[in-house]
């Protein structure tokens, strides 16, 4: 799927680890900043019947603020929730069977910091690739770091929308815009942030 990209909504917001009940009412008046495209639900340890679920829920308040419900590593649950599309790490499914999973549905890659990677999601037609880590995260090891050099270089051979992702915060995150990043994923940043509540924080995003 070709994905438009409006840069006045230029956040990728992913999910907490752990979903509490407060955080629905949190996802709400962030998704209503306007500022969101895409929210990613990225649960690891959880059960399939608790994850259905979570993702009836979210999947609601997605709808109403516009923004599209995107399923981390499991094209599958994506189906089963009847998501805008999935994210796929490169140790997930390969991309070719998600897309038959899911035909014309988003299907995004991540691509750590290589352009061999990135080359090679484009041919599959990913519908955006994602690079990182641009900082140091809390969200989960840094395994790959990545430089707005990487930004530079992929814009030269492809229109594909571009996520950035990995500690990103309202200090750091005008670089990567400013380097032709399309998205910015973001999580700890507004999920885990002991000086804002989540509204406070995505406000700060400017």
């Amino acid at each position: 799927m070709n994905l438009k990209i409006n840069k006045q909504k230029f956040i990728y917001l992913i999910s907490p680890n752990k979903i509490h009940k407060t955080f629905y009412n949190h996802l709400r008046l962030v998704l209503k900043s306007g500022k969101v495209s895409f929210f990613q639900l990225r649960l690891k340890n959880f059960s399939q019947k608790n994850k259905v679920i979570i993702g009836e829920k979210i999947k609601s308040i997605c709808k109403k603020n516009k923004v599209k419900l995107i399923i981390n590593d499991d094209p599958l649950l994506a189906l089963k929730l009847n998501a805008d599309g999935c994210h796929l790490g490169q140790k997930d499914m390969d991309i070719k069977i998600a897309k038959k999973i899911l035909g014309n549905k988003i299907i995004g890659i991540t691509c750590h910091n290589s352009v061999t990677l990135a080359k090679k999601a484009i041919k599959a037609k990913a519908s955006y690739i994602a690079f990182g880590a641009f900082y140091s995260s809390k969200t989960k090891k840094t395994k790959h770091v990545t430089s707005v050099k990487i930004l530079k270089k992929v814009k030269k051979f492809t229109k594909i929308p571009i996520v950035a992702i990995g500690g990103i915060n309202s200090e750091n995150y005008k670089n990567l815009l400013l380097n032709k990043a399309n998205f910015l994923a973001i999580s700890s940043y507004i999920w885990k942030n002991k000086k804002y509540k989540p509204l406070q924080a995505i406000e700060r995003l400017k």
